[in-house]
């Protein structure tokens, strides 16, 4: 956090610091938040209801809205209530599903550099240097470190830098389908599907997010409830190292990103259908690879 303050103190120009004084107000909200609960544990809920009044701050006071289905179903216009309540809820929603990666060493950094790394070169690129500037720091930052977090790690995230992190993403997340979808059909840079690209980006929390509050629903278990059947969870179980199981995950990121470009003049439908085939085939892939080791593993200790 330190480290990116004085990035942007070369970066930002004191009109920009203004400008975004609520979002980092947010942000600063959100770091003691993570930090007060890795000094002294705050239960799921305490956790999760503490999060409204940095959300609050970036919907209400820094304005920040999704005002309509951005060509996903139309362009259908909301109603200003809606708009509040749908924007809370992604924020909230995307916060958490980007610390619930934070399993292994160096997965949530790494999937944070992805996910940045792309969000600043496309604010870059499209002439936004403001976002671009915030995205690259914290890019900057998560590289160095990673070379403490990697397997073996001296440091670790914590929740301190994963919800700080995670609500940076949900933001810029936003930010990229209002400002995608608002840039003329004729421009250069321009993804046809702002939210089907958006989710492409964040597949990695986003399905690993849906996928485990799926299967606790299934047995009837709270949400809140953990478990071990996250998707770094599965690679470790079929043998993987942390380190491999890392690379693994960062390869579906960035082959989802390759995706997203490749299909930047394609609709939503058409992005939504071929992301949810992929994700079904490595779900269904994971658990037939984990199916037949247990079954190796009987037959090895029979014989």
């Amino acid at each position: 956090m330190l480290g990116v303050l004085i990035s942007l103190l070369m970066c930002l120009s004191i009109q920009e610091w203004l400008s975004l004084r609520f979002f980092l107000i947010s942000i600063g909200l959100m770091f003691i938040i993570g930090l007060r609960d890795d000094v002294l544990a705050l239960t799921p809920k305490q956790k999760l209801y503490s999060q409204f009044l940095p959300i609050f701050i970036l919907v209400f006071l820094d304005h920040t809205r999704l005002t309509s289905t951005y060509g996903l179903i139309g362009d259908i216009i909301f109603p200003e209530w809606l708009g509040f309540v749908l924007t809370a809820f992604v924020l909230l929603i995307l916060t958490n599903a980007y610390n619930l990666v934070d399993g292994l060493d160096g997965l949530a950094g790494t999937v944070g550099v992805i996910i940045l790394g792309f969000y600043g070169t496309w604010f870059y690129l499209i002439g936004n240097t403001t976002f671009a500037y915030i995205a690259f720091c914290f890019t900057g930052s998560l590289l160095a470190f990673l070379f403490f977090n990697w397997q073996p790690s001296r440091i670790f995230m914590g929740d301190t830098g994963a919800l700080m992190i995670g609500l940076l993403i949900s933001y810029l997340s936003i930010q990229f389908v209002i400002t995608n979808h608002q840039l003329s059909d004729k421009h250069s840079y321009k993804f046809t599907s702002s939210i089907a690209t958006a989710i492409c980006i964040l597949i990695v929390p986003v399905f690993d997010t849906l996928r485990v509050i799926i299967l606790r629903l299934r047995k009837l278990q709270s949400p809140f409830r953990a478990d071990r059947n996250h998707v770094h969870h599965q690679f470790l179980n079929l043998g993987f190292s942390h380190s491999k199981s890392v690379m693994a995950i960062s390869s579906i990121s960035i082959f989802f990103l390759v995706i997203a470009v490749l299909l930047r003049d394609q609709g939503d439908t058409l992005i939504l259908a071929i992301a949810l085939v992929i994700c079904l085939v490595i779900n269904y892939g994971l658990k037939l690879a984990q199916a037949k080791q247990e079954v190796h593993g009987r037959e090895n200790k029979i014989n």
